[in-house]
């Protein structure tokens, strides 16, 4: 979009100072130079409310606006635009007013998504130019006008503003607006289906974009030119070209820049606070408002622990059930076959008893994770609030837990089978790296990583079962140190035909663990050092990571001194097959979000999942159906047409697997997915019989959801679960 921000001249020596400055502010805005531009965006401020000059006034706020829709700040931006129009309005001066309120149209439009007042407002601003004559200023806002109906699939409308925008670019575009101009006739004949046409605008629209410093237009061509190709089918040109949109992105969007920028954002915003003019009544209002926010975090937070509390004491129930049993097969050792009986007989219960824990404690947990996403998402004002995100690391930390203990259940009854899969192991530790950052900036820590250049790019092994080690070895390494570091390093020491052997060492600086204790820590449940300080945790990561590595037929050691820190070292054999890296590298298709709206239909009996699942798919611009029995699923489908079912397995008087069934009867050939708090194991060979496609685990990440559905409705992979 098109930002207008004009710069007007005066005779006036100081009044020309302070323009002068806007001038630089837009200059580094351009250079994406936030700090820089919003730092002397505020110092024009303060001279312009100084001089009581409307004009100059809604020229900072213009200009303050305009940095904080580059950093993707989309209420402040709209805040400060609107702000400065009502200065503006207070002026004769129509170019400011017209710069104004384009440029809130272009929030309302590309930010907001309400078209219709997006809308409106740029048909001021072409009100303004037009009475002053401004064919740049037109120019610039009819191209906006296009871009937001054709960015809303409105072509129809959109038209008679790209006709204009084509007639008289030679005479008010630019080298600014080139690149857009071109996309936009790309994207037009791609609605239009003359594939051919729009491929010549988009590779014209690259190639101008790659000439000219500002990479922001030539970043939503790449966008908009992978749409074309996915619609032909050239899967592979459309990902590479939203690999260049994404390092586009991210270059433009500097992490480091926008830290600094927000810190004179909360300077600016100190400065909005001096010279407000609310009422007392309002303050208050708005006091109370927050208060009954925060009464509800706090409630919900306090359900969130109260449920940790129960998991923990059941899991500790669990222990002392298990060490009784061992102690009546020691005693009773003479009735050991009545015995041998009674302890398969518990350890059945066990397992039933942690798989019925699990379910019963990731359907709660869904609707935790759901709400506070909810919270997030429909009061960004709540985005900074301690409580949330200490409910949102509660509910993560839960989750994790159950997943923790339904993995040591899985190796004991050795239900894990390692799998041969191509990974990049450099990227997966660095992948670890970055989440475990939060883990590490808690304890103010430092991870380093050193990779032996020696180790081939891809490996042959199961990576899944690979990160689990190393997750919970650098967990818990940063756990138990504070103000240091831990150091990842693997060394590439044998090979044997095509398996590699790598030594992985995981080093902290922090406590230490006493010798006496160093035996202990690879048992389940035990936590040592829990009488000084209370380090968070169950005692079942150093026990998964020994079990796995079993998997791997490897062995964990140690070495350790209390005060001194804590070094790990393990070895893993990982094959290096190029021929069979570059066969599974080619099987891995391309997961593009579809363009299309998918009619989904819901089918669960608890009206919190529901109520989550809706929103989770109609935020993904899906249409959604809810209902809650089968009965009412079987009803449904008479009436309606739906590309997908998400399916609920545990539901009264028929569960989703009979239900499943009697849709197949029926001749209803939609795919079904499973979603369940049941262990996808447990349920796999039922829910095939069933005719279910694929199982979804609650709590889940949008985004698998919605590959999932992809995957099924374009046939990748429909015929198996994966």
């Amino acid at each position: 979009m098109f930002s207008n921000v004009p710069i007007a001249k005066t005779d006036t020596l100081s009044r020309k100072a302070i323009l002068k400055l806007t001038s630089k502010a837009t200059n580094s805005l351009s250079e994406f130079k936030f700090e820089e531009s919003l730092t002397t965006a505020r110092l024009v401020l303060r001279y312009a409310i100084d001089r009581k000059d409307d004009y100059l006034v809604a020229k900072s706020y213009n200009m303050i606006a305009a940095n904080f829709e580059a950093m993707s700040e989309v209420d402040k931006a709209a805040f400060y635009y609107k702000k400065g129009l009502a200065y503006a309005d207070r002026t004769t001066n129509d170019s400011i007013k017209s710069s104004l309120n384009n440029n809130i149209g272009n929030i309302y439009c590309f930010e907001l998504n309400n078209l219709d007042e997006g809308v409106d407002y740029y048909k001021k601003a072409l009100e303004y130019s037009t009475k002053i004559n401004d064919s740049s200023s037109i120019y610039i806002t009819k191209m906006n006008i296009a871009w937001a109906y054709f960015y809303k699939g409105n072509f129809e409308k959109g038209k008679p503003y790209l006709d204009f925008i084509n007639k008289h670019h030679s005479n008010f575009g630019g080298k600014s607006t080139v690149v857009t101009l071109k996309m936009l006739n790309g994207m037009f004949f791609t609605n239009q289906l003359e594939f051919d046409k729009a491929e010549l605008f988009f590779k014209n629209a690259i190639k101008l974009g790659q000439g000219v410093s500002e990479k922001s237009d030539l970043s939503y061509a790449h966008q908009e030119y992978a749409k074309l190709l996915m619609k032909k089918g050239d899967y592979k040109n459309a990902y590479e070209n939203l690999l260049l949109y994404n390092s586009i992105r991210k270059s433009i969007e500097d992490s480091n820049k926008v830290k600094r920028a927000n810190i004179v954002g909360v300077n600016l915003e100190l400065d909005e606070y001096k010279r407000k003019v609310d009422t007392i009544e309002n303050e208050i209002s708005l006091q109370d408002i927050s208060l009954q926010k925060s009464r509800i975090i706090v409630v919900l937070f306090i359900i969130a622990l109260t449920v940790v509390l129960l998991l923990l004491y059941n899991v500790y129930k669990n222990n002392n059930f298990k060490k009784k049993k061992n102690a009546e097969l020691i005693i009773a050792n003479e009735k050991l076959v009545i015995a041998k009986e009674k302890a398969e007989e518990a350890s059945y219960l066990k397992s039933q008893f942690v798989s019925t824990i699990s379910h019963e404690l990731r359907t709660p947990l869904y609707g935790v994770v759901g709400i506070t996403n909810m919270l997030l998402d429909e009061h960004k004002e709540l985005a900074d609030s301690p409580y949330l995100s200490s409910l949102k690391f509660s509910a993560r930390y839960l989750l994790s837990l159950v997943n923790d203990v339904l993995q040591i259940n899985k190796i004991e009854e050795n239900r894990i089978v390692l799998e041969s899969l191509t990974f990049n192991m450099v990227d997966e530790i660095n992948m670890i790296k970055n989440s475990l950052s939060f883990i590490a900036k808690s304890h103010e820590n430092h991870i380093n990583i050193s990779i032996d250049p020696s180790i081939p790019e891809y490996l042959i092994g199961d990576k899944l079962r690979f990160s689990q080690i190393i997750i919970n070895m650098v967990s818990n390494a940063l756990k138990f140190t504070n103000n240091g570091e831990v150091n990842i390093k693997a060394d590439l020491v044998k090979i044997e035909n095509k398996a590699h052997f790598i030594e992985f060492n995981i080093q902290d600086n922090g406590v230490g663990i006493a010798e006496e204790d160093q035996e202990k820590i690879f048992e389940k449940f035990v936590q040592i050092g829990r009488k000084e300080i209370d380090y968070q945790g169950t005692g079942l990561g150093l026990s998964i990571v020994k079990r796995l590595l079993e998997l791997f037929d490897s062995t964990i050691s140690l070495k350790s001194k209390i005060g001194h820190g804590t070094t790990f070292t393990f070895t893993i054999a990982f094959d290096y097959d190029p021929i069979k890296t570059t066969e599974l590298i080619n099987k891995i298709q391309v997961d593009l979000t579809s363009n299309e709206i998918f009619n989904v239909l819901v089918v669960d009996d608890n009206k919190i999942n529901q109520l989550i699942t809706r929103k989770i798919i109609e935020k993904n611009n899906y249409k959604c159906s809810v209902v809650d029995s089968g009965m009412a699923a079987l009803e449904i489908v008479d009436t309606a047409k739906f590309d997908v079912i998400l399916m609920d397995i545990n539901m009264p008087l028929m569960n989703g697997f009979e239900t499943t069934k009697r849709l197949r009867q029926k001749g209803v050939m939609t795919p079904v997915i499973a979603l369940t708090a049941f262990d996808k194991d447990e349920i796999v060979e039922e829910a095939l019989s069933a005719g279910i496609n694929d199982i979804i685990i609650k709590p889940f990440e949008p985004a698998l959801l919605f590959k999932m559905i992809n995957q099924l409705l374009y046939k990748e992979n429909q015929t198996e679960l994966v």
